[in-house]
């Protein structure tokens, strides 16, 4: 069995990797009892803390050296010689944006901080860096750049963490990480931007393939917001400051790189910035009508998942449309028999299907691969009242429930994992040619191997996608 490269570490939560609180002191405190605190806990740093528990600044042993020894007398208060402010990292961060932060500002410790800003352990540099060999270090120091850089950095990343022996499902699961993750800060800078606090609380919806997990290197928006029901009376008021962020938001998206949604599947469109209670009516109407845009809406919605503030919404919202979908086997049945014309990129005689205009004779793995196991997944789980919103997960929960067994599951989980390599590593070298990344793949070009592998991954899809089709419709296609 080969052995796990250390750079999957990078996948991780930066929390798995922090060790020990450190002492915190008041910024009041004699710089000679804060070296001896220091010393007793045998760390290598102590914080000054607030009257609430949070960092103000840091003293440590490199402070010492600099501004303490031979240049502050004991008596000398702590908040003389910290470093200030913190900089620090969420629970939620991911340990590629904690190497990218001690790097970038040449730090030895990382504080984790909770919601309300407190010390729950701290990361340290060197521990932080095994993850990362020399070769990524260079795309690691751009994602902590602006959001525009952290985008651009996706690629080089990608490569680098292929070449490190990482599979496609790990590289993307990261570079999707990486996208939540600027979703959030930039919503946050969004809200920060306005006088007031939000009229109502709200919660960020990640649609599509970021709120699978599954972000390839050219995503475009796919977003929503939950609002909290109000009156209707306050409509006017609640609606205008959500109308400014929601603008704000989507316009800094497409700046960092991902590009407005053509079928405006974003939170300035209103039809996706709803109340609890108007997303319920929503998706009534969306099963009523069963047709058109509705059907298309309803496809992306399905994958949603919180991507900022309270995710209680998001799971309300979600046990309901799951019920929705038990209620309305109407619904179900025309969504899966949308799905069955995405086909599937094989011939008649078992090649490889021609989806590229013109001379070249790629074929789009994404519409024709990955898209039908995505919608059959999806569709399957939701009826087995599995609600994780990844593929992967959505296959493994059907298994737990019988529905399909745990050998088929594996084996579609083989097959997303082979298209998913085969368009990422595409894109990757679109990317190297300086052609826009796209999801037609060159299968001729393909060692023979790949090339088997591919088809035996197609010919699972297309048998899992006609029996999902069957199930749902009651007809066999």
């Amino acid at each position: 069995m080969t052995a796990p490269s250390p750079a999957a570490a990078l996948l991780h939560p930066a929390a798995r990797a922090v060790g020990a609180v450190p002492p915190a002191l008041p910024p009041e405190t004699p710089v000679a009892e804060a070296v001896a605190a220091m010393v007793a806990a045998r760390a290598s740093c102590v914080l000054a803390a607030d009257a609430q528990g949070r960092p103000v600044g840091i003293l440590t042993e490199q402070d010492i050296a600099r501004r303490v020894a031979f240049r502050l007398p004991p008596e000398a208060p702590l908040s003389a010689a910290m470093t200030a402010p913190v900089i620090g990292i969420g629970a939620e961060d991911g340990l590629w944006r904690a190497v990218a932060l001690l790097r970038a500002h040449r730090l030895r410790h990382l504080p984790l901080l909770d919601a309300e800003g407190r010390c729950t352990g701290m990361l340290h540099r060197a521990e932080a860096l095994e993850a990362a060999s020399g070769r990524m270090i260079a795309h690691l120091d751009a994602l902590a750049g602006d959001d525009a850089a952290v985008k651009q950095a996706q690629a080089g990343l990608a490569t680098a963490l292929l070449d490190e022996g990482l599979s496609a499902s790990e590289v993307v699961a990261l570079v999707s990480g990486i996208n939540a993750d600027l979703h959030r800060r930039i919503l946050e800078r969004a809200v920060a931007a306005e006088a007031e606090a939000p009229t109502v609380p709200f919660t960020l919806l990640l649609m599509g393939s970021l709120g699978r997990g599954e972000s390839l290197l050219r995503p475009d928006q796919d977003n929503g917001f939950i609002l909290d029901d109000y009156d209707d009376a306050a409509h006017d008021r609640v609606d205008a400051w959500f109308r400014r962020v929601s603008e704000r938001f989507c316009i800094a998206l497409d700046q960092a790189g991902f590009t407005l949604c053509k079928g405006g599947v974003m939170a300035m469109n209103p039809l996706w910035r709803k109340s609890r209670t108007q997303w319920r009516d929503q998706m009534r109407l969306w099963a009523r009508r069963r047709a058109g845009a509705a059907l298309l809406f309803a496809d992306i919605f399905l994958d949603f998942r919180a991507g900022w503030g309270d995710p209680a919404p998001a799971e309300a919202l979600r046990a309901e449309a799951m019920t929705l979908l038990a209620a309305e086997p109407a619904w179900m049945a025309v969504l899966a028999a949308q799905n069955a014309q995405l086909g599937i990129g094989l011939t008649f005689w078992g090649g490889f299907a021609d989806d590229e205009p013109g001379p070249g004779a790629r074929t789009d793995l994404k519409l024709h691969g990955l898209m039908p196991l995505v919608a059959a997944a999806r569709l399957s789980a939701l009826r087995a009242g599995v609600a994780e919103p990844g593929t992967p997960d959505r296959l493994a929960g059907l298994a737990t429930r019988g529905v399909i067994s745990a050998s088929e599951a594996e084996r579609l989980q083989a097959a997303f994992a082979t298209l998913l390599d085969a368009v990422l590593r595409q894109q990757l070298a679109d990317l190297a040619a300086g052609v826009a990344p796209g999801s037609l793949v060159d299968t001729a070009a393909m060692p023979p191997a790949s090339r088997a592998a591919l088809k035996e991954a197609l010919k699972a899809v297309r048998a899992f996608a006609k029996s999902t089709t069957a199930n749902l419709t009651g007809r066999v296609w």
